[in-house]
């Protein structure tokens, strides 16, 4: 309870006024390390994560850091799949913190977007380009801040980690679990400064909200399956696998998994119920009582950012079935992709969806993410509760924010995704989203067409990280 009062009351202060904005040197070279990193491809089926990792570390050392402290590390049998680790050294007063960051990207094809999406575009003040939001922006910012220390000879009261790793989005080699398994010294930190959680919302371009990332969902792909003797096309529906399967994905999607709140959650509700000029305001504070509204939140539940905050998600991605178009497929099948509540396992939600299909002749199987090997059972472990942000964290972000984006404020807020940080969080390291850059409510397009960031958005995000850091580390500049 007490430090629950002691973080309530740094998320209301005044915490004092924020470093100068970084120079138009330090924003040219974040936009050129942004192009750099958009144009390597990097997605787990033709691109390589190596190659970008090989160009940062070129640039770390052209800036002066000694060999030793710029290591790019591959797992063996998968050379494609390289992870940049760098320290900046501290004065070692304090524990050092990690920033962590992917490289790899989510597929996109040519032929679905306006613009390349291996190439950097900018047009109608925005940046396009897979990875804009997702999340090389914020390597790019990472990196140009690491660099502009170096080159100011800014020394901070602990080492700074950057780790840009492989296979966030998918494949076999998850870089940030791998490190820590084989390289635990080289990341090892007090805490983690997360770049791919926490955020800005804009409405109608003014910020109204700066999320501090607390607590994730946790990642779960399942396989629905129907298989069939098959035949010819003239036999009757009853007979077709496809039928099946889509009303067992019928039944999936009219039964959403019940609402339930964390203390993460909660408090991110509070807080928007708080400000009258929230649209929906008297809803959110309806949501928060015992019992909740079911009315209020079947009103909520169609704001599908809200939706996601409030239940575990499962939905149909992917469909595959048939073998010639005048026969009966054998197999009908469906790829089902899960954000699961902390708290909750994949195998308590496999159970689950057995039941929302209620259907024997449709097998609901576990996808292992890095082998792709499909199993009847999925793992047993939970993900972690939500764990709030140290008073220090909270302090510098506060006193930052305030500077950029005054009258928004500071939340606590739960990705609907699901990130890296469940590794580090596993491995005992506590983990913090803090990729603040604005992006207006409604126009997320992480992993989809025409990918994109504001121009403005993206500068702020430089300005943001060098001033929190520097707020953050205390340390000294000559």
């Amino acid at each position: 309870m007490r430090n629950n009062c002691l973080i309530a009351a740094l998320l209301i202060s005044t915490c004092g006024t924020a470093n100068a904005a970084v120079d138009d040197a330090t924003r040219k070279l974040a936009r050129d390390i942004f192009k750099e990193l958009i144009e390597i491809n990097t997605v787990d089926s033709v691109g390589d994560n190596t190659v970008a990792a090989r160009a940062m570390e070129k640039r770390f050392l052209a800036a002066g850091f000694a060999r030793q402290d710029v290591q790019v590390l591959v797992p063996e049998g998968h050379p494609t799949k390289g992870n940049l680790v760098v320290r900046l050294h501290g004065s070692g007063k304090n524990k050092p913190v990690l920033l962590l960051g992917h490289l790899d990207v989510v597929e996109a094809k040519r032929e679905d977007w306006t613009t390349n999406p291996f190439e950097l575009v900018e047009k109608d003040g925005y940046f396009y380009g897979r990875g804009t939001v997702d999340m090389k922006d914020y390597d790019a910012v990472m990196v140009a801040t690491l660099l502009r220390f170096k080159q100011t000879g800014f020394v901070p009261s602990r080492d700074l980690i950057l780790a840009l790793t492989s296979d966030e989005e998918s494949g076999p080699a998850n870089g940030a679990e791998w490190l820590l398994k084989n390289h635990r010294a080289l990341v090892d930190a007090e805490f983690v400064l997360n770049g791919d959680a926490g955020g800005v919302t804009t409405v109608d371009g003014k910020a109204v909200e700066i999320g501090v990332g607390a607590a994730e969902k946790l990642y779960a792909d399942f396989e629905f399956m129907v298989t069939n003797p098959g035949g010819h096309s003239s036999r009757p529906p009853a007979e077709n696998a496809i039928y099946r399967l889509a009303a067992a994905l019928g039944r999936l999607s009219a039964s959403p998994f019940p609402v339930e709140l964390n203390p993460v959650t909660r408090s991110f509700f509070g807080a928007l119920a708080a400000n009258p000029g929230t649209p929906g305001a008297a809803d959110l504070k309806a949501i928060l009582r015992d019992p909740p509204d079911s009315k209020a939140i079947a009103r909520l539940s169609e704001d599908v950012r809200y939706n996601a905050l409030l239940r575990t998600t499962c939905v149909a991605t992917r469909l595959n079935a048939g073998h010639a178009n005048n026969a009966l497929p054998q197999t009908a099948l469906a790829i089902v992709n899960c954000r699961i509540l902390p708290g909750h396992s994949p195998e308590e939600i496999r159970k689950v969806l057995v039941g929302k299909v209620a259907d024997p002749k449709v097998a609901v199987r576990y996808i292992n993410g890095a082998t792709g090997k499909v199993s009847d059972l999925a793992p047993g472990q939970a993900g972690l509760p939500p764990s709030a942000p140290t008073p220090a964290v909270l302090k510098a972000l506060k006193t930052v924010s305030d500077s950029l984006w005054p009258g928004a404020g500071v939340t606590l807020n739960m990705s609907t995704g699901a990130s890296d940080g469940k590794y580090t969080v596993a491995a005992g390291i506590p983990s913090f989203g803090v990729g603040e850059i604005a992006i207006e409510r409604g126009d997320e397009r992480s992993h989809g067409k025409d990918e994109r960031v504001k121009v403005a958005s993206f500068y702020e995000a430089v300005d943001f990280f060098d001033r929190f850091v520097r707020a953050l580390t205390g340390g000294q500049q000559p």
